[in-house]
């Protein structure tokens, strides 16, 4: 039952190292399609070699990895042991006396670097009508200072039941959750098995059960399936990869800040809604300073192995009766049409597709998230609040 404060600090030893190994870096020959147009087709063989020789240069030189470690000591981190693995959080309470306890889960490749730019305005809005949240942000495990499971077992389920376990013992016996990717399954099994617990959730990956039929979906949402079905059979080979050999790539993934880099950079170029480069809407240090937490705890492996213990896993049928709100970025990498969405999430209260926006919108678009996730966490709380006593 113990949560201790954490305080994240790499030693200088560390940096060092990597700045070392960055310059020590072999590199290939350039893609063959070197001289396409900006745009999908330059990238179409992975990162372009011009690209990221620019980003390592920056990450060797330029790049400072203690202002973003003192951004997540200010926010407030902790970590706890459950089950067995222990656990890291951030953690920021609201001054505010109404604010309702709100759990945000990220995926991969991301980390609790996606909430960085939001927490503050949640925790506290300034507008004094917005609802405000006491913000808890687990890492997941294997991910960031969570440790690294030692055995099989850590799936979806089990993390969802330890964040039920994670939020009691801070207090918050009924709270909301909210997630994108791996953090968007994860709050889907949240309010699906454990409604007692969770008030509402608000999620940015709407999984509809499998074998619905596209009959009677709008021209919009049958193109969200073609897109959909096109992403999972030419472009997902990293999923198929984590999913079956996670250990194979997780050796370079460790060993090499490069590869790390290009592995993870290739996501956020491929799943942002930009024209050429992640870079017109996420700045190249709040993707180093995802790239370096996971260089600097070692969790390229243990991390991919979430796609091994539970791709694929999401029980077909699992039901989420309390309200939801979802939100549809046109450029996210899996969009459910609502009518399917409908079969899942049987109290949609709030149902968004904003005009701009990809997997990343935390990162892409903090503003217009932080808001669309207060709108729709406000019709959750409203949903779920007692009628008002009769006064006759």
């Amino acid at each position: 039952m113990d949560v201790q404060p954490f305080e994240a600090r790499a030693t200088d030893a560390e940096l060092d190292d990597l700045r070392a190994r960055l310059a020590a870096a072999r590199l290939p020959e350039p893609e063959t399609v070197r001289g396409a147009d900006p745009g999908p087709d330059r990238w179409s063989q992975g990162v372009p070699l011009a690209d990221l020789t620019d980003v390592v240069t920056y990450w060797r030189t330029t790049y400072d990895w203690r202002p973003f470690e003192a951004r997540l000591n200010r926010i407030g981190q902790f970590r706890t042991t459950i089950d067995g693995l222990g656990i890291h959080f951030l953690h920021r309470r609201s001054p505010r006396a109404d604010a309702t306890p709100l759990l945000m889960t990220h995926g991969w490749p991301g980390s609790v670097a996606e909430f960085v730019d939001v927490v503050d305005e949640l925790a506290d809005p300034e507008d004094a009508q917005a609802p405000a949240f006491h913000v808890v942000a687990p890492s997941l495990p294997g991910f960031g200072y969570s440790d690294k499971p030692a055995t099989t077992g850590w799936g979806t389920e089990r993390i969802a039941a330890a964040w039920v376990e994670l939020m009691g013992r801070l207090g918050y016996d009924r709270f909301l959750a909210h997630g994108g990717d791996w953090g968007g399954n994860i709050t889907t099994v949240l309010g699906g098995r454990h409604p007692d617990h969770v008030i509402g959730v608000h999620t940015l990956f709407a999984e509809a059960p499998p074998g619905l039929s596209t009959e009677g979906l709008t021209e919009t949402e049958r193109r969200w399936t073609e897109e959909t079905h096109d992403f999972w059979h030419h472009r997902a080979a990293y999923a198929k990869q984590q999913a079956s050999r996670p250990q194979t790539i997780g050796y370079a993934l460790v060993d090499s800040p490069v590869g790390l880099l290009a592995w993870i950079l290739d996501k956020f170029a491929d799943w942002s809604d930009t024209v050429d480069s992640p870079f017109e809407t996420i700045s190249r240090d709040r993707i180093l300073d995802d790239v370096t937490l996971y260089w600097l705890t070692r969790s390229g492996a243990s991390a991919a192995r979430i796609y091994y213990e539970s791709h694929a896993s999401l029980d077909p049928g699992l039901r989420v009766d309390v309200p939801a709100a979802i939100t549809m970025y046109p450029r996210d990498i899996e969009k459910t049409p609502r009518p399917w969405a409908e079969h899942r999430y049987r109290t949609i209260v709030h149902w968004t597709e904003p005009t701009s926006g990809g997997h990343f919108p935390s990162l892409e678009r903090p503003t217009y998230f932080t808001r669309d996730l207060q709108t729709g966490l406000q019709k959750v709380l409203t949903a779920t609040a007692p009628p008002p006593a009769s006064t006759v």
